[in-house]
Formats: structure tokens, C-alpha cells, sequence
């Protein structure tokens, strides 16, 4: 070796800031586990809550309605008050996600972008301290018997930090960062399943919890999760940028930066590749986002009439997804290309819910869940090839995009299924979840498109390919 190439230095790893006496970690899948058991706990409850509360204010007794017979029965479909509160819940399950919604729009493109520059965690502490505020502000409305229009307040709040949504964005751009192209579909797929654990391991706790001992301490678990990410982030979690420079947070340059990735890519074919693969995304967790606001309603209400740890068995249920989703992607990717893996995803969340839009029994219902054990294949491989996409100085402006996007799914799953639900009551309870398995066929037709021409492109190119000399 020459003189120049032994003198070299080897690469240094980032510095440890000055104080910190602990080892830092370059993994950020415990962050994740914590802010979706958080998550997980609030979602289902809070809803329950909502439930409770509003029955309560209107003279109906859902205790008594739905662990008695009178659910059962087949005029429980015909009772007017009954379906007064079905509509008031899901109406205010849409305030408050319009209001996170709108809250975000701007602070996680905002946030996502400004991590390119000044690193993946002031993206990360952020958020879960606001999703802890949030908790901490549903806990006063439990115990001071406050509005629920103050759920609104907290999510709001929340928002305006960024959310779970900017948790998520920084998480895959963090593990881009720190992944190889040809494993980051895995890496990807690792990190979703994490939020299916941690979903799973709250729908079932928070499930026997409140039946056992009410909302109150379950909330309590939440926050302190949401606490424990927030300082995980703080202390411990290595940073994954490499090349931090100081920048304004308020700028526009931050905006301009997610809109450059799909009007001057670096190549091309990038920038159509970029809109279809959102497209398909947006399809796909829109009809996820929506399908699972109205789980609980939809089992709820006659004739499943399910209780708290019934309702806590199925969360956990949908979420066991995430996990059998990682060992069928990683099985399939021994035979097919990621693309085809993806398709069998949908073709198993598709089978699914059109089982659960007709499920009338417990059974059934399961049966359901249990169909839908391929359906989160399809979102690893859509955020992997878009990050393919970008290059390694753009991967946080590219998942700000893609949080937006989904911080738009809420919006339109929230706007579109719990408008809908309320309005086909009367004909069929399951129809929202039948519409959402039409809508995925045409995430399905784009992806199986880009895949054929990707193929027929690289085929027509191959003969005129000469090798390189030696």
C-alpha cells in the first residue's frame, strides 16, 4: 500500500456529545415500539371513550346494551339512539383527525426536510414530545369531565409538532441513512413490523386493561411510552446523518426542497416513477387508515356487539399483519421481485376485507383478520423504491413528502369512510370496507404497470449494452 493510503485516518463514527457518559445506539426501532404502543393504547380507547361519553350525554347505556342480549337482537339494527351515537362517534373521530390533519401539513414537511441538514433526531424528539402532551391533555378531559371537543385541543397540539406521522418519516429516513440499497426493502419491512408488535402488544393490553380498571390507567401507560420515546431520543439514539450543517428551521427552502424531488429529479424517468409510486401509497394506506378507524365501530355496534377485550383481541388481531407481513416478504423474496410481493399483499388485504364487509359472526370476523396476514407487503416495498429513487442527501425531504401523503390519507380516509359508514347503515354496515377492497385494485394495476415497463425497458437497453474495457 502507498504511503498516502497509510497515513489515512480510518472513517471516524459520530461523535458522542460532550457529557453523555452512556453508549449511543444506531437503532431506532425501540423509538418506533414505544410512540405506536403509545399509539396503540389511545387509538382504540379514546375511541371507546367517545363511545361512552356521548351515549352517556344522549341516555343510552352502552355498558348494559352491549353486555346484555339487547345487542343481539335484531332490532338493535332499528334503534334510532343507538345509531344517533354511532353517527356523533364517528363524526368526532373526524374532527379530531381533520384537526391533526391540518395541524401537520405544514411541521412535518417543515421538520422532515430540516433533518437532512441538522440530523434525524431533533425529527424524532419533537413529535414524541408532543404526542406525550396530547396524552397528558386526554388524561385531564377523563379526569376533570371535560368537553370532548378538548380531544381536539390535544390533537391539534400534537400536530403541530409533527405528530406520530413525522416519527414515521424520520424513522424510514433514518434507516435509509443507515441501510444498503439491496437490503433496505428488509430493513423497511423490519422497521413496520416493529409498529405491528407494539400495536399488537397494546390492543391486547389496553383491551383486558380498561375492562378491568377503566380508560384512565391504560392513558397512563400511553404517556409514560410516549415520555420514554421522547428521551430515548434525547439520550441514546445515534445520530445518522453524517454531515450536519446549521440551518433556519422557518424557510422556505425546506418546502422547496421536497418540491424539487418530483419536478427536477436527478434522473428522468424518476419524476413520473415518483408520482405513480405515491399514488399507489396513498391509495393503499388511505384504505388502511380508513378500514381501521371504523374496526372498532364496526364491532361495536349489532351484530357483533363485541366487548373491551374482544375489541383489544381483534386490534391485535389486524396488527399481527405487520408480522406475518415480514416472514411472507422475506420467504417471497427468495422467488419473486419485490414488485410481485407487493401484488400478493394486495390480493390478501383485498380477500380480507371483502371477508370482514360481510362478516356477521365472531368467526368470521377473525377470519377476516386472518386473510389480511399479507397486506402491509405492499408499503415497505412502495417507501424502498421511492427512497431507490432520491439520493442519500434528499431521503428526509423525500419521506417529508411521504408523511404529507399520509398525513393526506388520514384526511381522506377520515373524510370519506366515516362519512360513509354513518350514511350505509341502513343497507349494509360493511360496506365502507368493500369499497376500500375496489380501491385497491388500482394500486395494484399501477404497481404490476411500472414493474412491466421497468422490464421491457431494461430488455430493449440490454443488447446495446457493450462491455467495458479492461
Amino acid at each position: 500500500p502507498s504511503m498516502a493510503a497509510m497515513a489515512a485516518p480510518p472513517p471516524a463514527e459520530p461523535p458522542v456529545p460532550r457529557g453523555r457518559c452512556w453508549p449511543s445506539l444506531l437503532a431506532v426501532e425501540p423509538l418506533v415500539f414505544l410512540a405506536t404502543v403509545s399509539l396503540g393504547l389511545q387509538g382504540p380507547l379514546a375511541t371507546q371513550y367517545l363511545w361512552d361519553r356521548l351515549g352517556a350525554d344522549h341516555g343510552y347505556n352502552n355498558r348494559n346494551s352491549t353486555e346484555s342480549t339487547g345487542c343481539g337482537d335484531g332490532n338493535a339494527t332499528a334503534d334510532p339512539l343507538r345509531q344517533e351515537v354511532e353517527a356523533l362517534v364517528s363524526h368526532w373521530n373526524l374532527y379530531i383527525n381533520l384537526g391533526g390533519f391540518f395541524a401537520s401539513l405544514f411541521s412535518v414537511t417543515l421538520f422532515g426536510a430540516w433533518s437532512d441538514s441538522v440530523g434525524r433526531r431533533p425529527a424524532l424528539i419533537l413529535p414524541a414530545a408532543g404526542m406525550a402532551l396530547q396524552t397528558a391533555i386526554y388524561l385531564l378531559v377523563m379526569y376533570l369531565e371535560l368537553h370532548v371537543a378538548f380531544f381536539l385541543l390535544g390533537r391539534i397540539v400534537s400536530g403541530l409538532t409533527g405528530d406520530y406521522t413525522l416519527i414515521l418519516a424520520s424513522c424510514f429516513s433514518y434507516v435509509a441513512d443507515t441501510s444498503e440499497r439491496r437490503v433496505r426493502t428488509f430493513r423497511v419491512a423490519v422497521l413496520e413490523a416493529c409498529l405491528g408488535t407494539a400495536g399488537m402488544v397494546a390492543s391486547i393490553g389496553g383491551g383486558q386493561w380498561r375492562k378491568a380498571q377503566g380508560y384512565i390507567n391504560p392513558f397512563w401507560l400511553a404517556f409514560a411510552s410516549s415520555l420514554a420515546a421522547t428521551l430515548y431520543a434525547a439520550f441514546f439514539l445515534r445520530e445518522s446523518v453524517k454531515q450536519k450543517k446549521a440551518t433556519k428551521l422557518f424557510t422556505l427552502s425546506h418546502y422547496k426542497a421536497v418540491y424539487r424531488l418530483y419536478t427536477a429529479p436527478e434522473q428522468p424517468s424518476s419524476r413520473w416513477k415518483l408520482a405513480l409510486y405515491s399514488l399507489a401509497f396513498f391509495l393503499i394506506v388511505t384504505v388502511h387508515f380508513g378500514a381501521k378507524d371504523l374496526y372498532v365501530l364496526y364491532e361495536l355496534g349489532f351484530p357483533l356487539c363485541w366487548a373491551s377485550d374482544l375489541i383489544g383481541y381483534g386490534s391485535a388481531a389486524s396488527y399481527l399483519a405487520y408480522l406475518s407481513s415480514l416472514a411472507g416478504l422475506r420467504l417471497l423474496q427468495l422467488c419473486l421481485e419485490d414488485t410481485w410481493v407487493a401484488e400478493i399483499g394486495l390480493i390478501s388485504n383485498i380477500a380480507g376485507l371483502v371477508v370482514i364487509s360481510l362478516a356477521t359472526t365472531t368467526p368470521l370476523m377473525f377470519t377476516g383478520y386472518g386473510i389480511l396476514f399479507l397486506s402491509m407487503a405492499a408499503t415497505p416495498v412502495i417507501r424502498s423504491k421511492l427512497s431507490k429513487l432520491v439520493s442519500e442527501t434528499e431521503q428526509g425531504a423525500l419521506f417529508a413528502s411521504v408523511a404529507c401523503v399520509q398525513g393526506l390519507c388520514s384526511l381522506v380516509a377520515t373524510g370519506v369512510f366515516n362519512s360513509l359508514y354513518p350514511a350505509t347503515l341502513h343497507f349494509m354496515r360493511g360496506f365502507p370496507f368493500l369499497f376500500g377492497a375496489i380501491i385497491l385494485l388500482i394500486p395494484a394495476a399501477i404497481l404490476g404497470w411500472i414493474e412491466i415497463w421497468d422490464s421491457k425497458h431494461d430488455y430493449n437497453h440490454f443488447p446495446d449494452a457493450s462491455p467495458s474495457p479492461a
